[in-house]
């Protein structure tokens, strides 16, 4: 596990590209999202008055394939992000080896029906 806070103190502290891959996702993606989710704030809360907050014009907003992919990429990036997190809260408090793989299995379970459920209501409308 990485705890550097330069990427130049990442490279030398990672045992594995992956993890360091995982390093500068999580740095990425956290950017990403906090405009994506400014931005999905605004257009929904700001932009539109409450009294026009109905379930049609959600789904009228939702007929268009950018908003699909726009809350998809929501979804996508917010469950990689929180589950690389988790992981590595596992991997701190979980001791056990096979304790940990345990919990990782029942947790990866969970994000993958969170991000199976989430992907299909989205689509479907």
């Amino acid at each position: 596990m990485i705890r550097a806070r330069t990427f130049t103190d990442a490279r030398q502290q990672a045992h594995s590209n992956a993890e360091l891959n995982w390093w500068i996702f999580m740095r990425i993606s956290g950017l990403i999202l906090v405009f994506l989710i400014l931005g999905h704030i605004y257009m929904t809360f700001i932009q539109v008055s409450e009294s026009d907050a109905t379930f049609d014009a959600v789904v009228n907003k939702l007929a268009s394939p950018a908003w699909k992919f726009y809350d998809w990429l929501i979804l996508t990036l917010s469950l990689l992000h929180g589950a690389n997190g988790a992981r590595y809260s596992i991997e701190d408090y979980v001791r056990s080896r096979p304790n940990r793989a345990w919990v990782k299995g029942v947790f990866y379970t969970v994000i993958a029906l969170l991000f199976t459920f989430g992907t299909v209501g989205l689509f479907s409308i």
